[in-house]
């Protein structure tokens, strides 16, 4: 995610002040990880160093003096130009159940060809399932946060992209544990 890029649509809706998009991010993105105030005021500056935004003037309500930051007309374009450009998919599968399962598969194929040694061994299988289990349980709490009455779509719609992600995983396992013994014998003969 760019932080810079979502502040600038933050902004595309009018000034606003650093706790204010904090907050705005942090209710329109409710499935990411939550912005630091650190990053957003020091994302603010680099976007006003480059351009792409500006400070409006500051104010205080009776508090502390906050700085009110605006969109330039140069923020605007490169937002538009970021919105339109399509990101490649991921090259690479990076995901920590994957690399876990190869991992209990190698460990499980070298205790066959060294059964002599004792230990823990990680179990791909056992792993599958416990991992699916919870995969299963985080879609069904998605599915009740989305279905609940007066939700807003930028909830639903995070909901909803995290439960493809998720049923996409839970495929993958489903598949992978139906071939472990498989992935496991040609991982002995190798």
């Amino acid at each position: 995610m760019s932080t810079r890029h979502v502040l600038l649509g933050l902004l595309a809706a009018g000034p606003r002040h650093g706790y204010d998009l904090k907050r705005q991010h942090d209710a329109r993105f409710p499935q990411a990880r939550p912005l630091a105030y650190g990053q957003v005021y020091t994302t603010l500056q680099r976007l006003v160093r480059d351009g792409l935004a500006a400070v409006e003037g500051t104010d205080s309500d009776g508090g502390p003096e906050r700085t009110l930051y605006r969109s330039t007309d140069e923020g605007a374009h490169e937002l538009a130009r970021w919105a339109e450009e399509i990101t490649a998919p991921a090259p690479f599968v990076t995901n920590e159940i994957f690399s876990k399962v190869v991992v209990s598969i190698l460990v499980t194929a070298a205790a066959g060809r060294h059964p002599g040694r004792d230990g823990h061994k990680p179990d791909a299988a056992a792993h599958l399932r416990a991992q699916r289990a919870a995969h299963m349980e985080r879609m069904r709490e998605l599915t009740a946060l989305k279905t609940t009455p007066g939700t807003e779509l930028s909830t639903v719609l995070s909901a909803d992209y995290a439960l493809a992600h998720l049923d996409a995983d839970v495929r993958w396992m489903t598949t992978t544990a139906a071939r472990i013994d498989i992935l496991t014998a040609e991982v002995n003969a190798a």
